[in-house]
């Protein structure tokens, strides 16, 4: 068995991790969540959620991996045994997989629309081509396939030359971006007001479907699901901080999160368009949103391009998960695939995968209602109840802050022990009996 690959250092691994949790989750689902869920009080809880419940849960799934040095079905058969383990792994890989597929597909479409508002730009009869060439499942299917092609590239560089570098330089310009586009878009009139008085947070209009919302987007943003941070963490140093870590990767991500929204919100609210459109905010409005700001053409072009890399460095991170959890799988039971050999198969199925979404995109809604915000929530509460109750007091204070003894470890590390076994758990059902809740009444 080769040699496990880890990470050049903390700041490599920060930056990648904020990398792979940078992507749709923050500038398409947080922008429309919270314009549909109670505006700035629906930011003020995600906020407090996100460092109350999903950092903690972050430092337990990348202790995990770290321990184990495997992908999800190594990881939990560590924690829960070698009968239920590697079916929680397995459920897990198949996930990712299906969840790659429609991402791609959903990716597609962000360079579809970059590339158009470049070179075409939207107008009055433009919009009309635009939303015929977006539903051409041909199409579609075709940029999607280029967008594989160039993630097989990309994983065969490997993580330094590869995740890493390509983190490295598309973080940064995203950043760029935003913060150009922000300053555009508090120049339009009255944008300033608007977002003024959108962030004046108004508890009283929060209900519990708000509530359960913010708790959702807050492990959905970080990436949490027993599958992303396991294999990453994987890579994560012995030597290194998991606690101070996931704060930094915590506030990178709520970071891009709150610019992505100070883009949109203003810009939105300026040109009177509504905020409150649900999952359509983003490809609905857009297009309509760079026919009417002065110069939305390349001010459009610059936000897509900067989605499309981030979005990108998301898409490669979850193809990385599938490859790394098959390959550890099988290399432990003796069946010596090479990588290479590996990553063209999952490139293969995620290639018949693409071509039924590209048949039929309605079932996108479908698939990530399961694949998607369901099985995330639950491998995630999976991974905090097999390290809490399955590993140990003891075990678990040595794998996240490498204590030697229960004896020596801290009020606050135990305190830690506790919060991850009971609260953090009891949070997360809570918000999937919600969410299961909402999507049958």
């Amino acid at each position: 068995m080769s040699q496990r690959q880890l990470f050049s250092g903390r700041f490599a691994t920060i930056v990648t991790m904020i990398g792979i949790s940078v992507g749709l989750g923050n500038v398409w689902r947080f922008p429309y969540m919270m314009g549909e869920y109670g505006g700035s009080a629906f930011l003020v809880i995600f906020l407090i959620f996100s460092f109350l419940f999903a950092v903690p849960a972050v430092m337990a799934e990348w202790s995990l991996g770290r321990t184990s040095r495997q992908g999800p079905v190594g990881a939990f058969s560590s924690v829960f045994g070698n009968k239920i383990g590697p079916i929680i792994g397995w459920a897990l890989i198949f996930t990712i997989i299906v969840a790659e597929s429609y991402y791609l597909y959903i990716i597609g479409n962000v360079g579809f629309t970059a590339a158009f508002s470049a070179y075409v730009g939207f107008s009055t009869t433009s919009l009309v081509d635009y939303k015929s060439y977006l539903n051409d499942g041909l199409l579609q299917y075709s940029i999607s396939l280029i967008l594989l092609v160039l993630s097989y590239y990309v994983l065969n560089r490997g993580l330094k030359a590869g995740l890493e570098l390509i983190s490295q330089l598309f973080l940064p310009f995203f950043v760029g971006v935003m913060v150009l586009l922000i300053i555009f878009a508090l120049q339009l009139e009255n944008a300033t007001e608007h977002l003024i008085n959108f962030l004046k947070p108004n508890f009283e209009q929060i209900e519990a479907k708000h509530v359960f919302a913010a708790l959702g987007q807050a492990f959905y943003s970080l990436g949490l699901g027993g599958t992303f941070l396991i294999v990453f963490g994987s890579y994560i140093r012995p030597e290194d901080n998991l606690a101070k870590d996931s704060l930094y990767m915590a506030i990178g991500d709520v970071s891009a999160a709150v610019m992505a929204g100070l883009f949109i919100v203003p810009t939105v609210l300026a040109l009177d368009l509504n905020m409150s459109q649900g999952p359509g905010l983003l490809f609905s409005t857009l297009p309509e949103l760079f026919l009417r700001m002065p110069s939305g053409q390349w001010v459009g072009s610059l936000f897509l391009v900067a989605l499309l890399l981030v979005t990108f460095i998301s898409s490669i991170a979850a193809l990385e998960v599938a490859i790394t959890g098959i390959s550890d799988a099988l290399n432990k039971k003796s069946f010596n695939y090479s990588r290479n050999t590996i990553t063209l198969f999952v490139c293969s199925v995620i290639t018949l995968m693409l071509a039924g979404i590209a048949y039929d995109p309605s079932i996108i809604g479908t698939l990530d209602l399961f694949f998607g915000s369901g099985m995330q929530l639950i491998g995630s509460m999976l991974v905090l109840l097999g390290i809490s109750w399955g590993a140990g007091k003891a075990a678990m204070l040595k794998s996240v802050f490498s204590v030697g003894s229960i004896e020596k470890a801290s009020k606050l590390q135990h305190l830690y022990y506790y919060w991850i076994k009971w609260v953090v758990p009891a949070a997360l059902l809570s918000v999937l009996i919600g969410y299961i809740y909402s999507n049958i009444s």
